[in-house]
């Protein structure tokens, strides 16, 4: 009888010991519950509407080449219209200028290389006749961006909650430096004798552009971004590339990349 009486007098003071450490009081917290919550967690919204965006990308430019110089070298020389597709990298801007509507800006480049011979002649030692082509091109393009659906809504005044996918479409114009450069042996019609050159056409050509795609939000502030777009170009081959009409540089760009917002301040 004793040993019960002690063991529930060790109890009665124990037990306030364990209540401070392991159980809530009232109107408290345990130390395990205070443990278990974030101290320091990220809010899942913007305090402000987007006011901009700056990003990057990656894309794959597919060229229509329809123009007569791609139908003579894929001819005579082991190259294909598809040898001139390349890939290339850019930056991109944007202001907001009211719920729906981006302005944007950008710059894209882009280069292929192609070794490649002559598919039907051979130099006096029945050796192949090679050179290369490369083709670059340097994009300088603004536009309008309209958002198919609203990107967001604003909670109260201090908050906007921004949708996880927003499509887009928009379009507009700008500027293509391009440059196209043949360097090997090359045969002379007139007699078939094989000779060394280099030929060159560079200059700067007028574009405009429609495009499409989404903005997949990661992060709180962070986009992937997915877009296909169509750019018509032409660009003149000068004195070199002597009987050629304008060089074809139309294409399809698939580009993904990211982007980060920028909220207004509040």
């Amino acid at each position: 009888m004793r040993f019960w009486l002690l063991v529930l007098f060790a109890l009665a003071l124990t037990t306030p010991e364990r209540v401070e450490a392991g159980e809530p009081q009232r109107g408290g917290t345990s130390a395990g519950e205070a443990q278990s919550q974030p101290t320091n967690s990220t809010p899942d919204f913007l305090f402000g509407r987007p006011r901009g965006s700056i990003g990057i990308h990656g894309s794959w430019f597919l060229g229509r080449a329809s123009s007569d110089f791609y139908d003579f070298v894929t001819d005579q020389l082991t190259l294909n219209k598809g040898d001139f597709n390349r890939p290339s990298v850019g930056t991109e801007g944007a202001v907001t200028l009211g719920r729906r509507f981006d302005v944007v800006f950008g710059v894209d480049y882009g280069q292929s290389t192609t070794n490649s011979e002559y598919r039907r002649l051979v130099d006096n030692n029945r050796l192949p006749i090679e050179q290369t082509t490369v083709i670059r091109d340097t994009q300088i393009m603004a536009g309008v961006k309209y958002a198919l659906t609203d990107r967001g809504r604003p909670v109260g005044q201090l908050a906007w909650v921004p949708k996880s996918l927003v499509p887009f479409v928009g379009a507009g114009a700008g500027a293509m430096y391009f440059q196209l450069t043949q360097s090997g042996d090359f045969v002379d019609y007139v007699d078939y004798s094989v000779f060394p050159d280099v030929f060159e056409a560079k200059g700067w050509a007028p574009t405009a552009h429609v495009f499409g795609g989404v903005d997949y939000r990661l992060l709180r502030r962070l986009y992937l971004n997915v877009e296909g777009r169509y750019i018509w170009a032409s660009g003149d081959l000068g004195r070199t590339f002597i009987g050629f009409e304008r060089l074809d540089l139309a294409g399809f760009r698939m580009a993904a990349g990211i982007n980060l917002v920028f909220e207004e301040a509040r």
